[in-house]
This record gives C-alpha cells, sequence and structure tokens, in this order.
C-alpha cells in the first residue's frame, strides 16, 4: 500500500513539475508552435496538430501568467490573416483544410474578416471596433459595416440582412437579449499562426499574410488607419 501511494505521489509530483516549468521560451512550447506553424504555412493538417493546439490551451495560465504576457499575445496577433484550419464545433478534434479564401484582420482598433478569390480580390468584408478582454485572453467581436469589394455598403445593406448580422449591436446588446455576443478566446500566435477558439468551442487557425488585407477589403474609407 505504501509503495503503491508513493508511486501515485512521484506521478503527481513529476505532473506538477513537468507543468510548472512550461512558458513561451520553454521546448514543449517551441515545439508545438512550430507543429502549428508548419501546418497552417502548409495549409494541411497533421494527425497530432490537435495534441499540439491543447498542449498550449491547457497550459494558457502557465504560458500568459500576468496581463504583460497576454499583451504580449494581443500584439503578435496584429496584422493580416488567411483561415487555413479549422475543427468545425467544440465537439470535434480533427482539424480539415478550409477550401475557400477567408480573411481576418486585427489591429489596434478594429477586427475585420470577409471572403474573396484571393487577399487582392475581395468579395465581402466586415468590419468593426474589437472590445479586448486581456484577463479573458478574449476578443469580443463588434461588426458595424459591411464592404461589397472594397466599398462600404451599410447604408445599401437590407434591414433584416444588418439584424442578422448583428449590425451596430454591443455586448449589452446581447446580454439584454440573453445571449453571448461573438467572441474569440486566443490560444497562441507567432510570426506565422494564429490560433483561437470561437463561441462554438471549435478551433480555427490562421497563416499570417505578409501583405496588408486592409486596402483590397476597404479601400480608402478613413475609419481604417492604414500606414
Amino acid at each position: 500500500m505504501k509503495l503503491f501511494l508513493c508511486a501515485i505521489f512521484s506521478c503527481m509530483l513529476y505532473e506538477v513539475i513537468s507543468f510548472s516549468a512550461i512558458s513561451i521560451a520553454s521546448s514543449e512550447y517551441r515545439a508545438a508552435i512550430a507543429k502549428i506553424d508548419k501546418c497552417s504555412t502548409e495549409g494541411i493538417p497533421s494527425e497530432d496538430l490537435y495534441d499540439a493546439v491543447r498542449s498550449i490551451d491547457r497550459n494558457a495560465l502557465k504560458l500568459y501568467p500576468n496581463e504583460e504576457a497576454k499583451e504580449e499575445l494581443w500584439n503578435r496577433a496584429y496584422g493580416s490573416w488567411k483561415l487555413v484550419l479549422a475543427t468545425g464545433g467544440g465537439k470535434y478534434t480533427a482539424f480539415k483544410s478550409v477550401p475557400i479564401f477567408a480573411f481576418a484582420m486585427l489591429d489596434e482598433k478594429n477586427f475585420g474578416n470577409g471572403v474573396g478569390l484571393n487577399e487582392s480580390a475581395i468579395l465581402l468584408s466586415l468590419l468593426g471596433p474589437h472590445e479586448l478582454i486581456t484577463r479573458r485572453r478574449q476578443m469580443v467581436i463588434n461588426i458595424d459595416d459591411i464592404y461589397i469589394g472594397s466599398k462600404k455598403a451599410t447604408e445599401f445593406t437590407p434591414g433584416f440582412v444588418k439584424s442578422g448580422m448583428g449590425l451596430k449591436k454591443r455586448p449589452i446588446d446581447y446580454k439584454n437579449e440573453g445571449r453571448r455576443p461573438p467572441a474569440f478566446t486566443f490560444i497562441a500566435a507567432s510570426e506565422n499562426s494564429l490560433v483561437a477558439r470561437g463561441g462554438s468551442g471549435g478551433i480555427a487557425i490562421w497563416t499570417r499574410l505578409h501583405t496588408d488585407i486592409r486596402p483590397a477589403a476597404y479601400g480608402n474609407d478613413p475609419e481604417v488607419d492604414v500606414e
């Protein structure tokens, strides 16, 4: 009996030590993010991709232990991204390639996303100011405008479409309806990849676009700060 208890204690101690050691600089994190980067760059999921994402996700409290670490995560997430892999809903654990060109854009003020033929030919885009809840690593999405091509089309969009997409709504409006606002919880971000969980629990992976998507998606709209 004593031997059995010692064995259990040793296993627990090993687990505590191993998990407490993980950080952005640790070999465990570097191996996981390298796997994610490879898959996001190639657009092809590997059999162990979900395990790599989960290893970061379950250790998020240790990887991002304070406000500074979470702010650094936000900073790494800024930029233009192409959606390449997703699990679908939260009950799925296998990533699948995304067959269309879908983008996301995050800067210090706005979040935008949309679809197109490629990064130079955007067909439909959404844009609105985000709300970053740093302590939760969560970005609440507010949609204010719709763009067709790179032209703002909000004024000409039918009311039922605006309502269905939640245009101009804010978290308080969703709260009054007894619903949660659309949001992403960030899991990881690197120079090449962005990983986040949506409201349904599904996980998405984007690969970084090295061309700023904002001119193609939003034209010369003064509300979009394009350097």
